[in-house]
């Protein structure tokens, strides 16, 4: 039968048919994997887009969010005629509005200050440490804190941190207040001393690991991270290193890397993840965007900054990152600049 099916027009069809249908089936199979894998989507990095200038060209701003407003407080202003006195330090506070993309000046800071610690308890904000202008120095560590109340749009003076340092980092858990390393002049300070701002009193916690100065710190989860940083102010010698402190237990271990090290960066929580912004270094500045899951202790890359710059400053509103001022290039430079990243789903993150 087979034989009579060959021999004919209309058999010769069929079993020539019949046999294409494996190598068909084969072919699919095979190909298959490859075309899922073609048309698989990049992963979502976020995106930036830009919202309206700083009305002040600064560096080495403190910057955070209170009751959906964002501040700019303190740093270096370009140099002029009208600030030479004062070396360019400014005590300038200016207030963004994310829902109307507007800006508007407030209460100035008692002093001028710059590299300050920033952080928000109990609807205030609190300014910590820092440097001031001593003399023919800029570089004077001071102690001081400094509280604003934005129902008074007014600051009063408050109790000091027991160590006077600049270039430490704040972060807020449970209503206290951490001040984390920073830099006196003449060393790295491994201090960490929680401020309680409803007693106005300091206490004492167990020292970080790796003293550090221009470091970013942030809290997730009751725990607090100390991110990068560098060594006696030194930016040809900074630092990947990343520290977790439990307060529960007042001890530190050592997490996952930052892949990148720098030095005078910003940091912001979203969706229970630590992103990390800018920095600077001996070879210029830095437009890395990282970010720190601490469920998983990764970091991944995400979309970089649309302009690489340090001492700038960063704060969240409806889940999205404000990064703002800070150098384009090592050292004194300024901007005015306003970038916002849109986090990965950011619809659905909320915020820490």
């Amino acid at each position: 039968m087979l034989c009579l099916l060959r021999s004919s027009p209309w058999g010769a069809k069929l079993v020539a048919r019949r046999a294409i249908v494996p190598f068909l089936v084969g072919f699919f199979l095979i190909t298959l994997p490859l075309s899922i894998q073609s048309a698989q989507v990049e992963p979502d990095r976020g995106t930036w887009r830009t919202a309206a200038p700083a009305p002040t060209k600064r560096t080495e701003v403190a910057v955070a969010a209170l009751d959906g407003k964002i501040y700019v407080v303190g740093g270096f202003e370009k140099p002029s005629l009208g600030n030479v006195l004062n070396f360019a330090i400014t005590p300038s506070v200016e207030m963004y509005d994310a829902a109307t993309d507007r800006w508007t000046s407030k209460a100035p800071l008692p002093v001028g200050l710059h590299h300050v610690g920033i952080g928000v308890a109990g609807g205030r904000l609190y300014v910590i440490g820092g440097y001031s202008k001593s003399g023919l120095s800029v570089w004077n560590p001071v102690a001081t804190v400094y509280a604003y109340d934005p129902l008074t749009d007014s600051w009063t003076e408050r109790a000091p941190m027991p160590t006077a340092r600049g270039a430490l980092s704040i972060t807020e858990h449970d209503g206290k207040l951490y001040a984390i390393g920073g830099y006196d002049r003449k060393g790295n300070n491994p201090q960490v001393e929680v401020y309680d701002p409803l007693h106005n009193l300091w206490t004492t916690a167990a020292p970080m690991p790796t003293p550090r100065d221009h470091l970013a710190a942030a809290t997730i989860a009751g725990k607090i991270y100390a991110i990068g940083g560098r060594i006696d102010g030194d930016y040809s010698r900074n630092l990947t290193v990343t520290e977790r402190y439990d307060p529960a237990t007042d001890r530190w271990m050592r997490v996952a890397d930052l892949p990148t090290a720098r030095s005078g960066i910003a940091a912001a929580v979203v969706g229970g993840k630590i992103f990390v912004f800018g920095g600077e270094g001996a070879a210029g500045t830095f437009n890395e965007n990282e970010v720190y899951d601490p469920v998983r202790d990764i970091w991944q890359r995400m979309a970089p900054m649309p302009t690489a710059r340090h001492g700038l400053g960063s704060a969240v509103v409806q889940g999205r990152i404000y990064v703002i001022s800070g150098g384009p290039t090592p050292g004194g430079s300024f901007s005015d600049l306003n970038e916002v990243f849109i986090p990965p789903s950011a619809s659905t993150s909320k915020t820490n």
